[in-house]
């Protein structure tokens, strides 16, 4: 396997996921430099995600015409601008409008990443590159809070931004001498109506969730938004169902391989989405820790996620797709019901450790799931599966932050009290339980699902392929 590729498009997205979470730490400073509160200041968290949403559903089509290579490093360039403008923004406005533009970038980046990756790998290869890939996932949004928290402390909260700049620069250098050429195509004209109403439709619901789980606005705004995003994902299944070339095909459910990735995996990363939201407050809230301390404690998890590159094909080949992604769901569910039994009195290193076999558990799952996901589909699909993807990606993360932020709402609203220690461990208990409900679409697939890119065989069709190999030889 070439793995100059997967490195480059990693740190690319690595650049886009820990951006996405560095901010967070940093927020008081720069609404203080910015002359506003921390509160109002979490609509750039919002922008930011409302962006994404909006074009995740453009990036296949833009790759099919204008070819992924150079859509990539074009997106390189619109976040690279964006990090600039967040870092001299001089307003609320220009701030948020900078984050906008960030998440156009990101938007392109992620999807395209994974297409050039499906388009110039062998599917034999795949599991290896995509747990490559699969890592700055995981790894960003759990270094994100300390590595910002450090820069906001000791030097300047500019630098979070500016330190895009080199670092993107380089990976379009890079990916200019690197990055395979993936022809461009002639897609059918582009779905105008489809895009309105799947920018609508994710927009607004991403936009709700955000607003319901960060009240920077009314609750009722978010109600409100949220059900408009739904309405209008309902009037796009309908217009999807009967145009001929839809922007978002949901066509690819068809395959059992990619329905069951998909709907695993959502269920899977809304407790993903709840856990970098849930761990920090309840450290920080609970513990009586400081932001930093929090942040190195809950950065231990990408240490175990950095180590399953090396074992990720080896398990895959012996124990198939399926066996895989159940056993990691249920580790899951296991360490994630572990987190809510924490307290003051706990060990940091035992914390560190529980923390450490779940990042290696969530690592194993997202490499299965996201190689499974382009297991059977075709070449001429893998730019819609990609767009697809990435688009229930953002909106169960979306939702995983919603769902814990409601949680310690109506906890809070029920007691009457502010929030205890209590309250979290609650909260980690129930987000556990719908991660293991992310084990059921994958107890319906076949043994040897995806068998060609896992090279797992069973034990019945290693028999009749030795029986083949006899009757050949005979």
């Amino acid at each position: 396997m070439n793995r100059i590729v997967p490195l480059i498009l990693a740190v690319a997205l690595f650049m886009e996921q820990m951006d996405s979470t560095v901010i967070a730490t940093s927020l008081p400073a720069i609404a203080r430099d910015l002359g506003v509160g921390p509160i109002t200041l979490k609509l750039a968290l919002t922008s930011y995600m409302v962006s994404l949403a909006i074009f995740i559903p453009l990036s296949g089509w833009m790759a099919d015409r204008f070819g992924a290579k150079r859509v990539f490093r074009l997106a390189i360039l619109v976040f690279i601008v964006g990090s600039i403008l967040c870092a001299v923004s001089g307003s609320l406005l220009a701030f948020v409008g900078a984050r906008f533009l960030q998440g156009m970038g990101g938007a392109m980046m992620t999807p395209v990443a994974r297409l050039v990756l499906v388009r110039s790998t062998q599917r034999s290869e795949l599991v290896g590159a995509m747990a490559l890939l699969s890592i700055p996932a995981l790894t960003g949004p759990l270094a994100g809070p300390p590595l910002g928290g450090f820069i906001t402390t000791y030097f300047s909260w500019h630098w979070i931004f500016l330190i895009n700049v080199p670092v993107g620069i380089l990976g379009y250098i890079l990916s200019g001498l690197y990055l395979p050429e993936v022809k461009s195509e002639q897609p059918p004209p582009i779905d105008v109506t489809g895009f309105f109403l799947s920018a609508i439709a994710a927009a607004g619901t991403m936009f709700g969730l955000s607003v319901m789980s960060l009240p920077a606005l009314p609750p009722i705004v978010g109600a409100i938004s949220t059900a408009i995003g739904l309405l209008t994902g309902i009037l796009y299944v309908r217009h999807a169902r009967q145009h001929p070339a839809p922007l978002l095909d949901l066509a690819l459910f068809r395959d059992s391989a990619f329905r069951a990735a998909s709907l695993g995996g959502t269920l899977f990363r809304i407790s993903i989405g709840a856990i970098p939201f849930l761990m920090p407050l309840m450290l920080q809230v609970g513990f009586g820790l400081s932001p930093f301390q929090s942040g190195m404690i809950t950065f231990v998890g990408a240490i175990g996620a950095l180590t399953t590159k090396f074992f990720a094909k080896r398990v895959l080949v012996f124990a198939g797709f399926r066996t895989t992604l159940i056993a990691a769901a249920v580790i899951g569910t296991v360490l994630t019901f572990v987190n809510g039994l924490f307290t003051p009195a706990t060990p940091w290193a035992v914390m560190a450790g529980v923390l450490l076999l779940a990042g290696f558990a969530r690592s194993f799952f997202f490499t299965s799931v996201n190689a499974l996901s382009f297991a059977d589909i075709p070449d001429s699909m893998a730019s819609k599966a990609t767009a697809m993807s990435a688009v229930l990606q953002q909106m169960s993360l979306a939702m995983g932050v919603a769902v814990a932020g409601a949680i310690l709402e109506i906890e809070t609203r029920i007691t009457g009290t502010a929030l205890t220690l209590d309250d979290f461990q609650l909260a980690f208990m129930i987000i556990s339980a719908i991660t293991l409900v992310s084990v059921i679409p994958f107890l319906r697939m076949n043994k040897d699902a995806g068998a060609s890119v896992s090279g797992h065989r069973t034990p019945a069709k290693r028999r009749a392929e030795k029986e083949l190999e006899v009757a050949a030889g005979k």
